[in-house]
């Protein structure tokens, strides 16, 4: 006891020698909801965590040349004009435990469900220099999903970044979970990033995946539509940092970030009250960078471990050239596109076939599936191509060779639809496939 007392007096004594105690100090010049300026912080730097008023956190996201711009990402009391705001020296970082697998949490730690923080918290960097191309390779393993439209037609492989994207109440995020579902027992890490939801729709999920025995592999890390934009702007940066920590062990990780649109209008409106100049639909000039920063992440390592990447976004009317999502679909490998027409008549998944793409393909697909999804692409597409034409024509008027052609394309597409929560292996996909043609 008398050791561990001496240790900290001579640590104390050091400290004051080097001037390691002298704390920057600055001052609330003006509060805007979440974002304050702040005057008399000279020496600071971008993401420094900063301590305001009674407890209140936050990290410095604009440096001028007069005032930084603080953000507040925990607010522990009211925050006035004057109020004092201390320098910390460290960079926010996002704090995480290796024991929140199958639970809900969120940038700090804290279990939303009961509210305790988890002990033994790891502190991760909210940002990490991106992996080199000599460490990464080849992304050649599949990934499966269990979804026979996926894996047979757009398959995703472990390091692949694939977009899912469609209107709203299309089955997007249901393909996501199908995946995590697909996933028990197969070794693969998951991460569920919930970007602005409801706490009933984060609530429903888990209770989704709780009962398929899918959190036991999972975390589920939420930022809530009622949190502030600075942190959901920063929770999807933590899931991916997270999924870097797995992917350093070794270990294969699948991170699902639903939806980049909400965080994109999350980022537009800190950067507004910054003050940063308005470019198309006002959303920042850096909007580009602000998503391809994140999905950069995806990878096969050269370690074994990978990061497979699916990001949601949604639409609005079907229409996948607004400004958000091609800024992602030129980022990504590839996209999912889920029809709103498809849905409502029942074809579920709703892929739209003629849409999707991926841009890996064949690559991460075993011989044989690769086989049969070639011959299936071809023919469902031409299928798809001959009904929109022939829709409301008498099909038996047509030729023997129409008819057989749609009577086939017609049975391919129903050997597409499946069941929620319904997984398929790469062998019932071929043998219900091969059943199809055989029928022939």
């Amino acid at each position: 006891m008398e050791q561990y007392v001496e240790n900290l007096v001579q640590d104390t004594i050091r400290k004051i020698k080097n001037k390691e105690n002298v704390q920057r100090m600055g001052r609330v010049l003006k509060v805007q909801n979440y974002i304050l300026e702040v005057s008399g912080l000279e020496d600071v730097s971008f993401y420094e965590r900063v301590v305001i008023g009674e407890g209140s956190e936050g990290y410095v996201n604009g440096i001028r040349r007069n005032e930084v711009t603080v953000a507040i990402v925990r607010r522990r009391g009211d925050i006035y004009v004057n109020d004092q705001v201390i320098a910390t020296g460290e960079t926010f970082r996002v704090s995480f435990a290796e024991e929140s697998l199958g639970h809900v949490t969120d940038l700090f730690g804290v279990d939303r469900s009961c509210g305790k923080t988890f002990e033994d918290l790891i502190s991760l960097n909210i940002e990490n220099p991106n992996i080199p191309i000599m460490d990464r390779t080849a992304v050649c393993r599949p990934l499966e999903t269990g979804i026979a439209g996926v894996d047979l037609i757009y398959p995703i492989g472990k390091g692949q970044r694939q977009l899912i994207i469609g209107d709203k109440k299309t089955g997007k995020t249901q393909i996501a979970l199908d995946t995590i579902v697909n996933q028990k027992g197969k070794d693969v890490i998951c991460i569920y990033v919930s970007v602005g939801k409801t706490k009933k729709n984060v609530k429903t999920l888990y209770a989704e995946l709780m009962r398929r025995g899918a959190m036991e592999y999972t975390h589920i890390l939420c930022a809530f539509n009622d949190d502030t934009p600075p942190v959901i702007f920063l929770t999807p940066y933590a899931g991916v940092s997270i999924a870097e920590y797995y992917l350093m062990q070794g270990k294969d990780v699948l991170v699902v970030i639903d939806d980049l649109s909400r965080h994109a209008d999350a980022y537009r409106e800190i950067s507004l009250l910054t003050g940063k100049v308005p470019g198309r639909d006002a959303y920042p000039p850096d909007i580009f960078y602000t998503h391809s920063r994140m999905l950069e992440k995806g990878c096969q390592h050269r370690n074994g471990g990978s990061i497979t990447i699916l990001p949601i976004v949604e639409t609005r009317g079907g229409d996948i050239t607004d400004y958000i999502s091609t800024n992602i679909i030129s980022i990504t490998d590839g996209q999912l596109v889920l029809s709103k027409k498809n849905f409502d008549k029942g074809e579920k998944p709703a892929i739209s076939y003629g849409l999707s793409v991926s841009r890996l393909g064949g690559a991460v697909q075993t011989p044989e599936v690769k086989k049969l999804g070639a011959r299936v692409r071809r023919e469902l597409l031409s299928y798809l191509e001959t009904r929109a034409v022939y829709e409301l024509a008498n099909v038996d008027e047509m030729s023997p060779e129409m008819q057989a052609r749609i009577r086939r394309g017609g049975r391919l597409l129903a050997g597409l639809g499946q069941y929620k929560y319904s997984p398929m292996s790469h062998e019932e996909i071929i043998r219900r496939f091969e059943d199809i043609y055989s029928q022939e």
